[in-house]
């Protein structure tokens, strides 16, 4: 009898450690699909590939600064943190030393994760990810800004207290999840709002003013992070939210694609979330209001593709533009569904500010393959034969015709100013400046 009765413990005590790995595999799976939701692997992988260990630079205003080591080795990495170690890192910027992160590192909009999702991405990254010994790198920032204790003010003024995230009451559930993934994890507010001087964003949620999301002011990265809100122009006004879901998905739709560094967005993170999340998220952003009410919507004029039609390129950029452009884009502006991107009343050619479009025809860009839309689409860089007058003509035409009407001309010297900040880390490789074609004055 005891003989069976020590069996039945010891069947009941098995039974328990694999339901209790079980769950710890659950968790460890919902903590990766989180990592992915957040897409942290895109700061945080080495220059040699290595997921997680960090070492990449980010240029910022106040100089360079270098991701860190998040796999689990103890000694460069992350992996003798405890979960309070690991939460108060992640959702209010204070390292295990007790120095304040710099806020390249999003944590005002992590703030907000739940304490359920925190666990799992803790197991996560504590047991899913492989430890890598690679030490970090200090950031270049030049003294007094590399100072530390200067952040921990930073953090106190602009960095919030902010509470876990909680439904408000009567939000329908999908628009709350939507919400819930945009202001929080998907941190889509870190390059798609607009900065003060101070370098903290104007605002952290839809609560807390039409800011949020009304696209960056300033580039980062050489490329400036579009409008997500409902503006008519240059905001996603004109988008269904089945238009939303498609480029969400996929990183392009019936009307454009993706570009800069949005491409890895979708190639990392988006192209993995599930269906109901894509929706939600989707669902969410087109719930914003305009930043600018007063926008018109965009008017379609053929004027200029009937002129390219017959022959006539005596406009000022058409003769390029139908040279290096129109066969991907069409002399009418309408590009090629799902895979060259339209650029007739394309929100991006009519933002105020040019710099993203001087960018792509100085160095193009790739949008990989991804789920549902496995065919790469490469735009080339024409920065290597056109040009700075010539790129500027060519922007100028982009943003005059079919009926866009961007009000900002381009200039030469706009164009020198992105060729030297962008062109050198471009598509193109490794290129010297001194032997491309310059602007003719």
């Amino acid at each position: 009898m005891k003989k069976v009765l020590l069996a039945l413990c010891l069947m009941t005590a098995a039974a328990g450690a694999m339901a209790a790995d079980n769950q710890g595999g659950d968790l460890i799976k919902r903590g990766e699909y989180l990592a992915r939701a957040g897409d942290c692997v895109a700061c945080h992988t080495s220059k040699d590939g290595k997921p997680f260990a960090g070492g990449l630079p980010m240029e910022t205003p106040i100089g360079t600064i270098y991701s860190t080591n998040i796999t689990p080795d103890k000694e460069s990495g992350i992996g003798s943190y405890s979960y309070d170690d690991f939460q108060k890192a992640v959702r209010h910027g204070i390292a295990k030393n007790g120095d304040t992160l710099y806020p390249a590192m999003p944590y005002p909009s992590y703030a907000v994760v739940s304490d359920e999702d925190m666990q799992a991405l803790y197991a996560y990254f504590m047991h899913g990810v492989a430890p890598v010994v690679q030490q970090n790198k200090e950031s270049d920032i030049p003294w007094p800004l590399s100072m530390r204790w200067p952040l921990s003010v930073w953090r106190t003024l602009f960095a919030p207290d902010v509470k876990a995230f909680q439904p408000k009451s009567g939000e329908d559930r999908e628009l709350a999840r939507g919400r819930y993934l945009v202001e929080g994890l998907g941190h889509c507010g870190a390059c798609h709002t607009p900065r003060s001087i101070t370098m903290q964003e104007k605002a952290l949620s839809d609560e807390k003013g039409s800011d949020y999301l009304a696209g960056s002011n300033a580039p980062i990265d050489g490329w400036t992070a579009s409008n997500l809100r409902g503006d008519n122009r240059d905001g996603l006004g004109r988008w269904s939210e089945d238009d939303l879901v498609q480029f969400l998905r996929t990183g392009r739709n019936d009307d454009t694609a993706a570009f800069g560094g949005m491409t890895e967005v979708v190639e990392h993170s988006l192209q993995y979330l599930s269906d109901e999340d894509i929706r939600a998220i989707a669902r969410y952003l087109k719930s914003l209001g305009a930043k600018d009410p007063s926008q018109t919507g965009f008017q379609p004029d053929d004027a200029v593709a009937q002129a390219l039609w017959k022959g006539d390129d005596s406009k000022a950029g058409a003769a390029e533009y139908v040279d290096s452009c129109a066969a991907c884009h069409r002399t009418d502006g309408r590009g090629y569904k799902r895979f060259f991107p339209a650029l007739r009343g394309n929100p991006v050619v009519l933002a105020d500010d040019p710099t993203s479009l001087i960018h792509i025809v100085l160095t193009g860009s790739t949008l990989p393959g991804v789920q549902g839309a496995p065919s790469t689409v490469v735009m080339p860089g024409f920065g290597w034969r056109l040009n700075d007058r010539q790129v500027a003509d060519v922007v100028n035409f982009i943003r005059t015709s079919w009926g866009n009407q961007a009000a900002k001309p381009v200039t030469a010297q706009d164009v020198a100013d992105v060729r030297k900040t962008s062109f050198v880390s471009g598509q193109q490789g490794n290129i010297d400046i001194e032997k491309l074609p310059q602007a003719e004055h």
